[in-house]
């Protein structure tokens, strides 16, 4: 069978694919919802293609796929391959030098906001990330600096006013005195700002966005939108990773088809363990028995290593679930795992009776 007749009969259903050239070498792996519709989209409409793109379909020869029950899953075993593989082309699409931190820097005469690949570039400085994409953090900080009027063009420097503070960029702490108090006094909401719990600085960038717009100058309005943006790009990552730093256990229930549903536990960004259930051969008692079993089995042991410690290698894994788990696509619960310690059978039996009444009353909405 040739490229073509395979792509042709590749099935509507979720998986990952596994692009090679022509030596047999895995140079890409991806992931669909539908694999045909997918797949077949690298061989039409090329004009519209990225020069990567253009240029891996190039070298493909042939291909493998992997089917999943769920997209999800689908999403999951891609992040696992190819971390596993290392295909060419998934590097060459995604750097892994794009993994980035912003830094409060500490070893400074007074501190600084920076951008770097290492979280250990500046000691025992306060960190933030990682973050996929550098050019979005650099927008950001970006934004920040000038909206703040901390852009100082000599921050090295000490009782010395820089060419910015002439330019309204720098409002002065470069001299010293009142400037610099004001100065520390920012650099902590910008922490507070990163940490999720102080927005000010993202209402100020609105508010700025919206001036220039009612003011017509549609220049400015578009350069403070595209600060909002990747501000609330960093907010949305520093979610998931302290949702994922919490090591939580989770049940998720995802539908497959009528009355087959999937249930996955996950633990941080590891699934644990999945298992076909059809609720159409069960009654509710029998299918919520299965599903404590299962919880008491998975998350019996305590989590490995300590809180708050992820690996920006398992970001992306981190982002799959958070966005799973705050979209419409399935229904979850958080099982504490003191709880589990405490043998407190009762509250998982009710959690898990809670997790299957909002499965069935979303399910029929969901495969409309």
């Amino acid at each position: 069978m040739n490229l073509a007749e395979k792509v042709a009969a590749l099935p509507l259903s979720p998986g990952v694919y596994l692009m090679k050239d022509g030596l047999g070498h895995i140079i890409y792996v991806g992931k669909a919802k539908q694999l045909k519709k997918r797949v077949q989209s690298y061989f039409y409409n090329a004009k519209g293609h990225s020069p990567k793109v253009k240029q891996l379909v190039r070298n493909i020869r042939d291909l493998d796929y992997k089917l999943t029950d769920t997209e999800f899953e689908a999403f999951m075993l891609e992040c696992q391959l190819i971390k596993e593989i290392k295909p060419m082309y998934n590097k060459k699409m995604k750097n892994p030098l794009a993994y980035s931190y912003i830094v409060i820097r500490t070893d400074t005469a007074y501190r600084q906001l920076a951008v770097t690949y290492d979280p250990a570039e500046y000691g025992d400085s306060l960190y933030f990330g990682p973050y996929t994409s550098r050019s979005t953090v650099e927008r950001a900080v970006q934004g920040i600096k000038e909206s703040q009027r901390i852009l100082c063009s000599t921050p090295h420097a000490r009782n010395a006013l820089c060419l910015n503070h002439s330019l309204g960029l720098c409002l002065g702490m470069c001299g010293g005195g009142e400037a610099l108090e004001r100065y520390e006094g920012i650099i902590d909401s910008v922490a507070g700002l990163l940490n999720g719990n102080d927005p000010r600085i993202l209402k100020e960038l609105q508010q700025r966005m919206d001036l220039a717009a009612e003011n017509f100058e549609f220049e400015t309005a578009a350069k403070y939108r595209d600060y909002c943006t990747a501000v609330r790009s960093l907010l949305q990552k520093e979610k998931v990773i302290g949702f994922t730093e919490q090591n939580k256990n989770i049940v998720v229930l995802e539908p497959m088809q009528e009355q087959v549903l999937k249930l996955i536990l996950i633990r941080g960004s590891e699934i644990l363990d999945r298992a076909r259930l059809d609720a159409g051969q069960m009654n509710a008692e029998q299918l919520s028995g299965i599903i404590q079993s299962a919880v008491k089995d998975s998350f019996s042991k305590p989590p490995h290593g300590e809180p708050g410690e992820i690996s920006r290698h398992k970001l992306d894994e981190a982002q799959i679930i958070y966005s799973y788990l705050t979209g419409s696509s399935g229904s979850y619960s958080v099982i504490p795992q003191e709880w589990l310690e405490a043998g407190d059978g009762a509250a998982v039996a009710e959690a898990v009776r809670a997790l299957l009444g909002g499965y069935f009353e979303a399910a029929p909405a969901k495969q409309q």
